[in-house]
């Protein structure tokens, strides 16, 4: 595993000032926080840094403001659940760089936390100008990247300061790294792989990625019927990429080659409409009817993946089984990731999960808190499960 430096070895921090980069993009509605997750998630980094005497300033963005001023997308409104989080008080600068931040921040004492503005309100963060790294740069003597979540982009908050402070990873962060390097970095096998997702042509990285990588591959949700019909399946009128059939057979003669086992649905849940409850049957994927669509895994199928599970040791998971949204076809995703809940809890096996719809997948089964690892990043876990080197990361490798 590439070493990084964490807190631990930041050293006394007593009246310095830490850039902290975090993921605060959390969801509003009605100008409340609908879902703190994120917010939760750094908590930890936070207040050991303020408890050590640092003086606190929080990097982030907030929405695609386009490098524009928009008071809609300010983090001004984040300071007061955030103060209520930390169960201490949160100031707001109004700005990431220049006078105004300067001049904020040099009114702050050790232990404060402050939230900056927006730092997408400047052109320069996207294309990680060296100009505006420099001007954030001047706000602090260290920093830390925290948000895994935002790794995946080459950004001045996220991957141009790392080259002119000491950098350093937090909590967060550390532990999203060992999660990931346990589940495919050096993962104990057998190692399974879920892979759901509507199509083929978002997940062809990945797949291409986990064939070398794991011993069973478990595809579902609607790029399994692209599998299916590459195998010669008549799949109905079921989503289906048929202009990616032969890219599906290349996958799976990649998998043949290094000993990973597919499995793709024998039964599937089907239905002549897509809405909450309709009429059903389950049926051998041979018995798709012209004017059906496969809409969820069949309940032998279930069984078998779940037997699967069982000997393996290792578990990754990205993307629900069937249209788990939708009523009765939550069914496969459900029931196999309370299996591969139990599993965990009976320490035989590590279970990582990520991606927004998994997450909302798992907590829909009432199971988040019991896998070893959740992650809340969306692309950033995608491009890792790709194999791809994240910007963020390695510019945190020493």
């Amino acid at each position: 595993m590439t070493s990084y430096r964490t807190l631990d070895a930041i050293g006394d921090v007593s009246g310095k000032r830490v850039l902290v980069r975090e993921d605060l993009n959390v969801p509003m509605a009605d100008g409340r926080v609908s879902d703190d997750t994120r917010l939760r998630a750094t908590i930890e980094t936070v207040a050991e840094l303020a408890d050590r005497g640092a003086i606190v300033l929080l990097l982030a963005h907030f929405g695609r403001p386009k490098g524009q001023m928009n008071p809609a997308l300010s983090l001004a409104p984040l300071t007061r659940p955030y103060s209520a989080l930390l169960g201490r008080e949160v100031t707001f600068v109004g700005d990431c760089q220049g006078p105004t931040a300067e001049a904020a921040v040099a009114g702050l004492t050790p232990g404060s936390i402050a939230i900056l503005e927006n730092t997408r309100f400047h052109p320069g963060e996207l294309t990680n100008d060296p100009a505006l790294v420099a001007a954030i740069a001047k706000l602090g003597d260290l920093y830390v990247n925290d948000a895994f979540s935002a790794a995946h982009r080459a950004h001045a908050s996220t991957e141009g300061l790392a080259h002119v402070l000491p950098a350093f990873a937090g909590r967060a962060m550390e532990k999203e790294l060992a999660a990931l390097e346990k589940a495919l970095g050096n993962p104990e096998h057998p190692v399974a792989a879920v892979v759901g997702g509507a199509k083929v042509s978002t997940k062809l990285d990945v797949l291409h990625h986990l064939v070398t990588k794991v011993d069973h591959l478990i595809i579902g949700g609607g790029m399994a019927n692209t599998f299916l019909a590459a195998r010669g399946v008549a799949v109905g009128k079921s989503l289906c990429e048929h202009d990616l059939t032969g890219t599906a057979e290349a996958i799976l003669d990649a998998a043949d080659r290094a000993q990973c086992i597919v499995h793709l649905p024998y039964d599937v849940v089907v239905a002549k409409e897509f809405r909450a409850d309709p009429p059903t049957r389950t049926v051998n994927v041979h018995e798709v009817a012209a004017d059906e669509m496969i809409l969820d895994i069949g309940p032998a199928a279930i069984e078998a993946l779940a037997d699967a599970l069982k000997t393996c040791r290792t578990l990754v998971w990205n993307g629900p089984l069937g249209a788990f949204e939708t009523p009765p076809f939550d069914t496969a995703t459900v029931s196999l990731a309370r299996t591969a809940a139990a599993l965990t809890r009976e320490g035989s096996l590590v279970s990582v999960a990520g991606g927004g719809d998994t997450v909302a997948a798992l907590n829909q089964a009432g199971v988040a808190g019991d896998f070893t690892f959740v992650s809340t990043a969306g692309g950033a876990f995608l491009e890792w499960m790709e194999g791809k080197e994240l910007p963020g990361v390695k510019a945190l490798a020493g």
